[in-house]
C-alpha cells in the first residue's frame, strides 16, 4: 500500500511540476518513478519503521502565521541593526535546548529557528539540544524562553504510547 501511495505521488507531482503531456516526456516520468521505486527498495526505505508524518491539522496554519509574524518582525531587528550604527551587532554560539517530544518537532523547531532571521541552527547535539548562531544574544533569550517551543508542541501529535506486540 505504501509502494502504491508513493507512485501515486511521485506520478502527480512529476506530471504537476513538468507541465507537459508529451509521450516522450511521460515516458521519462515513468522511467523516473520506477528507478525512485527501485532504490527505494534496494535502500529498505519503504520498510523502514520511521516516524509517521502526522500533525494537528488545524494547529499548523495557526504556528505558519505565528511564525510569519515572528520572520517579519525579526526581519525588521535584523534591519535595524544593520543599518544602525547604535544598535550592537554581537554574534553568539550557544545550545538551546529542544523541548517539542518528537523528532518531527525538534526537526521543525531546528527548520523555524534557521528561517528566523538572525538565527541558525546549525547542529544537533548528542544529548538533544540545538546549537544556534544568533546575530545578537537577545535573540537567544527569546528563544530560550520557549515560545517557539510551545507553539511547535502544539502542532504535534497527541499519541497514546504504543502498547509492546505479543
Amino acid at each position: 500500500m505504501l509502494t502504491f501511495r508513493l507512485v501515486v505521488t511521485m506520478a502527480v507531482l512529476w506530471m504537476l511540476l513538468s507541465g507537459y503531456f508529451k509521450a516522450q516526456l511521460l515516458i521519462l516520468g515513468v522511467m523516473s518513478v520506477a528507478l525512485v521505486i527501485y532504490l527505494a527498495h534496494r535502500m529498505g526505505v519503504l520498510t523502514h519503521r520511521g516516524h509517521p508524518i502526522y500533525f494537528r491539522f488545524f494547529h499548523i496554519f495557526k504556528y505558519w502565521a505565528w511564525l510569519a509574524k515572528e520572520i517579519l518582525v525579526s526581519n525588521i531587528d535584523v534591519t535595524k541593526r544593520i543599518l544602525s550604527r547604535q544598535m550592537p551587532i554581537r554574534p553568539t554560539l550557544r545550545r538551546v535546548t529542544a523541548t517539542p517530544k518528537s523528532d518531527m518537532g525538534r526537526a521543525i523547531y531546528a527548520n523555524s529557528i534557521t528561517l528566523t532571521p538572525g538565527t541558525t541552527a546549525i547542529n544537533f547535539t548528542p544529548d538533544g539540544d540545538i546549537l544556534v548562531h544568533a546575530l545578537h544574544e537577545d535573540s537567544l533569550h527569546e528563544l530560550e524562553g520557549g515560545e517557539m517551543a510551545e507553539h511547535i508542541k502544539d502542532v504535534e501529535p497527541h499519541f497514546k504510547p504504543l502498547e509492546p506486540a505479543p
